[in-house]
């Protein structure tokens, strides 16, 4: 039993990366079905989540208040994100649902080269062979692209995902470094304040529309908002608590291949070879990774 006792929050802590990774191979479809331009998306994406958040975090006042350099560095993490965010959802319109999700989230590079450039703590060697086992998979969906075997692609769409993952890494490492001081209510509320604060000032200065939406946009907002965000990122900074954020950010590519099937049925996004292939190595990356 005292075994047991031990071991489920590491059970837990994968429980929550594993329902995260679930919730957010559903973003791509629900930016698509938004259909508004990506910075105005990701607003109310964060937005929505806040109405649930601050009120929810300033509801228990028994809490003690963060102290302030954790605190700096949850917003700071927020603003990140909110780029992050912004980047990548306008990838998602330019370009192809799985190419979008992968160079999205290829945050391992850079999560792992600022976890051993800022913290000192060198990753270990099943960490770069199954990111190397995860990128060659993601790669080769890249050259199909690239090689005419896909009409979704689009390099500047491609770009705007790839520098979407620096943002993201820097999000992940902001709270991996954080979580030892501070709860995950805590730090989701005030890494949203530094989101919505970002994406409002992007929307204004772009001149973005914010109302006049259908009601299918409002339905796939608050799908953004309360599945993608809310659920997704709650679980998700759980697991960060409990697991190393080169660990975490390599299992999030496990989406790739789900975003890739979610896309051929819901966007009529055709699942080709390459994707299958690429798929199945992303998930050999994130076996060796997680491989103890």
């Amino acid at each position: 039993m005292q075994a047991l006792q031990r071991s489920r929050p590491a059970w837990l802590a994968y429980g929550a990366l594993a329902f995260s990774v679930l919730a957010i191979a559903w973003v791509p479809m629900l930016i698509r079905w938004a259909d508004v331009p990506g910075p105005a998306s990701a607003f109310y994406r964060v937005f929505i989540a806040a109405l649930v958040l601050i009120p929810w975090r300033l509801a228990l006042r028994q809490r003690p208040a963060p102290a302030r350099r954790p605190a700096l560095l949850a917003l700071a993490g927020g603003v990140c994100f909110g780029l992050d965010l912004a980047l990548y959802n306008t990838a998602v319109l330019r370009t192809s649902a799985a190419t979008a999700a992968f160079l999205g989230n290829n945050t391992p590079v850079f999560v792992g080269l600022g976890a051993w450039l800022l913290f000192r703590r060198r990753p270990p060697r099943s960490f770069w062979s199954g990111l190397a086992l995860a990128l060659s998979g993601g790669g080769l969906m890249i050259l199909a692209d690239a090689w005419g075997h896909s009409v979704t692609g689009d390099a500047v769409g491609d770009v705007l995902a790839l520098v979407a993952g620096i943002f993201f890494a820097g999000y992940l490492l902001a709270a991996e470094r954080v979580r030892a001081d501070m709860d995950t209510l805590t730090f989701n509320a005030l890494a949203i304040v530094g989101s919505v604060g970002t994406l409002l000032a992007i929307c204004l200065a772009l001149d973005m529309p914010l109302a006049g939406y259908s009601l299918r946009t409002w339905l796939a907002l608050v799908g953004l908002g309360l599945i993608a965000q809310l659920a997704a990122y709650f679980t998700l900074v759980y697991a960060l608590g409990h697991l190393p954020a080169t660990i975490t950010s390599v299992g999030l590519l496990a989406q790739l291949p789900l975003t890739a099937v979610l896309a051929a049925l819901f966007l009529h996004e055709p699942v080709t070879t390459p994707q299958v292939a690429g798929g199945a190595l992303v998930l050999a990356g994130v076996y060796v990774v997680n491989r103890r």
